[in-house]
């Protein structure tokens, strides 16, 4: 298995993008801002909606940049009242 953390500067901010390979598996990735994070398709939007935080969930991405380019795939109710809903590289 291998981790990757990489820290991203998106625009004027910071965020820490963590990449971990999986066996048999996709890898895992996301990307973690200061007031919420985006994932891959492997984020329960259910779970992270009752938890009252604020993400975004995108698919078929194997890196750091495929997140930033990817569309928006799904988000909470509290990532919406934040305006996330277009794609993270418009934003």
């Amino acid at each position: 298995m291998i981790c990757m953390e990489e820290k991203l500067r998106i625009a004027d901010k910071t965020a820490t993008g963590l990449l971990i390979e999986l066996p048999d598996s996709p890898s895992l990735v996301t990307i973690i801002g200061k007031t919420g994070f985006v994932m891959c398709g492997f984020l329960n939007m259910d779970a992270a909606e009752k938890l009252n935080v604020t993400a975004a969930v995108v698919s078929g991405v194997k890196s750091f940049e495929d997140v930033l380019k990817a569309e928006v795939k799904a988000t909470t109710s509290k990532a919406r009242m934040k305006g996330i809903s277009m794609p993270l590289n418009e934003g």
